[in-house]
């Protein structure tokens, strides 16, 4: 059994039971009970119960996380979400400020609360600071198959060479710290990098994500895992994002393609 049942707080009002999408949830007589079935812990019921008769085992311990709120009262509009994401640009230029433990705990914080399929919570982070300059050489041995092809993989293979004969890091720019993120389903690693990096907007950081670096896992993924002993192999690197403390703030958002869309 995945649930803690208060049957003296419990209405029998059936809404848990009403969200419940494996059907472990049954009424009888005046209380809840659980069924025995595929539950996978989503926690649906637990979040809908109007006498807080619900808890999740897996996650007695962590009281701390539960909030209750008014699901009338948006924190805040559609306008201003708009605005916010209007304002919000790729940022490649950096101070030599480092992004604090602080500052990193607050990023995932954010993706805490991020969604997953099938509840997996697969996804997990890896911040590359000062093991940056292998691991670009790592990415490099993986990715310079591409370099016929892509010129800037091949720029920066000289890079790594010879890196007084440039400005900048063609790849990370004026970047110096790096965000990885691995999950076993791909998508789920996206919309919880996603959810950091809106939330590093909140606190003033900046960044972007790196197209070349995340290359590496499609092409030689066992060999790239090879660098992170750490991580289960299964798991994908899902995205590179490179972030900083930025040294240049945009003044206005400029336009795009028309997003398509149909019905049907």
């Amino acid at each position: 059994m995945h649930l803690l049942l208060n049957s003296i707080k419990c209405s029998a009002c059936g809404k848990c039971a009403s969200v419940c999408i494996r059907d472990n949830l049954k009424l009888v007589g005046d209380h809840i009970e659980e069924t025995g079935g595929n539950c996978f812990d989503c926690g649906q019921c637990m979040a809908v119960c109007k006498e807080d008769a619900i808890r999740l085992k897996a996650y007695e311990n962590q009281e701390d996380r539960i909030e209750d709120y008014n699901p009338k009262e948006i924190p805040f509009s559609y306008d201003e979400y708009i605005q916010f994401l209007k304002q919000r640009r790729s940022c490649r230029w950096f101070t030599r400020k480092e992004v604090s433990k602080e500052e990193y705990e607050k990023l995932f914080e954010a993706a805490y609360y991020s969604p997953s399929a099938q509840n997996m919570q697969d996804v997990e982070f890896l911040v590359v600071k000062d093991n940056l300059q292998e691991f670009l050489e790592h990415v490099y041995s993986i990715i310079k198959v591409e370099e016929d092809e892509f010129p800037r993989i091949a720029q920066f293979g000289d890079y790594l060479k010879h890196p007084d004969n440039y400005k900048n890091n063609p790849f990370l720019w004026e970047g110096k710290e790096l965000i990885l993120t691995f999950s076993n389903n791909i998508m789920n690693g996206i919309i919880a990098s996603t959810r950091v990096e809106l939330a590093a907007y909140t606190l003033g950081l900046g960044g972007f994500y790196s197209l070349f670096l995340s290359k590496a896992d499609s092409i030689d993924h066992d060999k790239l895992m090879e660098f992170f002993p750490q991580i289960d192999s299964d798991k994908h690197m899902s995205s590179v994002f490179v972030i900083g403390h930025p040294r240049t703030r945009f003044l206005r958002t400029i336009p795009h393609k028309k997003i398509k869309f149909d019905y049907y």
